[in-house]
């Protein structure tokens, strides 16, 4: 097997490599990690050109713009063209180059905004999905789209997870752009540094599973190998699991030795209030398989941020 893995630099890439390299990787597989210095996936020249060069057998796309809530609502039509044009033109190359299967990586917000909880892999396409990230949502809901039209004409075997919000080391620690828990570590850090007190946008009550990146590393690893239905599976911690922007950001403040003040601006938007995903799809294939706990992946991840600094930070 020979695995390209698109974003290969990002968050969820980097998971897997560590991953792979603890040990998980297998003797017959060859894993090949490449980034946006290695091909633009927008230009359907460039991903050819790069699935000529490394000719896989299988692909984990991982690829994507993505960003947290204020840049979403800032460039919605950004997000949706440039996802379209990146997942058009890896799924196409993978077609054209014959390979064996693609895995490709969606997110919990192209669900339906108006839904009935815990939501599930069979509701991806029951409604429209939040306003603030309606760009992102609808390009990623297209995947599934397009893996079922080459199961159906191709035969190919094209297949998709949802992971809930995925945190852990190597993940966009900016503030202004980034997500939620990496937003809130960095708040932290400066918080910290400057003895002033933590503001947490909006009203701390939405409420998040969280992902450690190595748990959905190791998932991603059984996807790829024994997963065969071209319906994307959720990749998620249990319902029970989920947890509140307040506790979030006092398990943070906890990780980091934060003695000071929560402070929580409520002029600012709190996006979706939940997104409650069901793991029970997941749990009849692999009953057993243990999580990170929240508290310790997120001590981890402070731990990672604080030595990384000066790299993470930007």
């Amino acid at each position: 097997k020979r695995i390209l893995v698109t974003g290969g630099t990002g968050l969820v890439g980097r998971a897997i490599e560590k991953v792979v390299a603890d040990g998980e990787g297998r003797p017959d597989e060859e894993w090949i990690f490449v980034s946006s210095r290695d091909a633009d996936l927008t230009s359907s020249s460039e991903t050819k050109a790069l699935f000529e060069r490394h000719k896989p057998t299988h692909v984990i796309h991982l690829a994507a713009m993505v960003g947290g809530l204020f840049k979403n609502i800032r460039s919605n039509l950004d997000f949706w063209r440039t996802n379209i044009h990146i997942n058009d033109n890896v799924l196409h190359s993978a077609h054209e180059w014959g390979v064996q299967k693609v895995v490709s990586c969606l997110s919990t917000c192209i669900f339906p905004d108006k839904t009935t909880y815990p939501i599930d892999e069979s509701m991806i396409h029951n409604g429209p999905p939040h306003s603030s990230n309606f760009g992102y949502s609808y390009a990623k809901r297209m995947i599934d789209v397009q893996n079922r039209g080459y199961s159906e004409q191709h035969g190919r075997r094209f297949t998709a997870v949802i992971p809930t919000n995925v945190f852990g080391p190597h993940d966009n620690f900016n503030i202004e752009d980034g997500h939620v828990l990496p937003g809130l570590i960095h708040k932290v850090y400066l918080a910290k540094q400057s003895g002033s007190a933590l503001t947490v946008w909006g009203t701390g009550k939405p409420r998040r599973q969280f992902i450690y990146s190595l748990d959905l590393a190791r998932l991603f690893l059984w996807v790829l190998r024994e997963y065969d239905e071209v319906e994307p599976i959720i990749l998620s911690v249990g319902e029970e699991d989920e947890v509140s922007i307040r506790e979030a950001a006092e398990a943070i403040a906890e990780a980091m030795e934060f003695r000071g003040e929560l402070v929580f601006d409520t002029t600012k938007s709190d996006g979706q209030f939940k997104k409650t995903a069901s793991n029970a799809k997941l749990r009849r294939y692999l009953p057993e398989f243990q999580f990170t706990p929240f508290r310790k992946a997120v001590k981890e991840t402070c731990a990672w941020f604080n030595t990384n600094y000066a790299n993470a930070r930007k």
